[in-house]
């Protein structure tokens, strides 16, 4: 079972997803960390992630790039975090799949969702704000746009998060 967790910065849509995982009862909890620590900000967020799930029975695994080489125990609770900064990682890092990012990350979802009873993917809204925005991130944003339409398209379950308020999409 796929479910999609979207919401702006600071909505809430971290919390609420592992209140999700957490609602599915007994069972291996995997939370998958994409956020490559590249400078003290991107440390900061790591920090105040692990702190968040802290005492919550999560085993985490970082994956910056390859979501598709990743295993996970068969019918684990797994928790993708985030997949704004994955689509960013397979674009830009050494070894990514850059110009065919979308068609590696979704694979990699679907291997999640071959291996995990429940996969939950958190990703970002980033489409709202109207700005006039570079060639690049233009890029960026029609890779991530495309994967989370893919994405809602297999999900079982797909909520949106704003002010802390779970939206069901889906």
């Amino acid at each position: 079972m796929l479910t999609v967790i979207t919401g702006g910065s600071g909505s809430g849509k971290s919390a609420y997803a592992e209140d999700t995982i957490l609602s599915y009862g007994e069972g291996e909890r995997i939370y998958i960390a994409t956020m490559f620590p590249f400078d003290e900000e991107s440390h900061r967020r790591i920090a105040r992630h692990r702190d968040m799930r802290k005492d919550k029975g999560f085993r985490t695994i970082e994956c910056y790039t390859g979501l598709d080489k990743v295993k996970v125990p068969v019918g684990a609770y797994v928790l993708l975090e985030c997949m704004s900064n994955l689509v960013a990682n397979e674009m830009y890092q050494e070894g990514g799949a850059k110009e065919r990012t979308v068609e590696a990350v979704m694979n990699g979802i679907r291997w999640m969702q071959e291996q995990a009873a429940r996969l939950c993917v958190v990703t970002n809204e980033t489409f709202s704000d109207c700005q006039p925005y570079d060639t690049e991130t233009r890029r960026y944003q029609k890779y991530l746009g495309t994967i989370n339409c893919q994405m809602v398209q297999m999900a079982q379950s797909a909520v949106e998060v704003v002010y802390g308020i779970p939206l069901r999409l889906k």
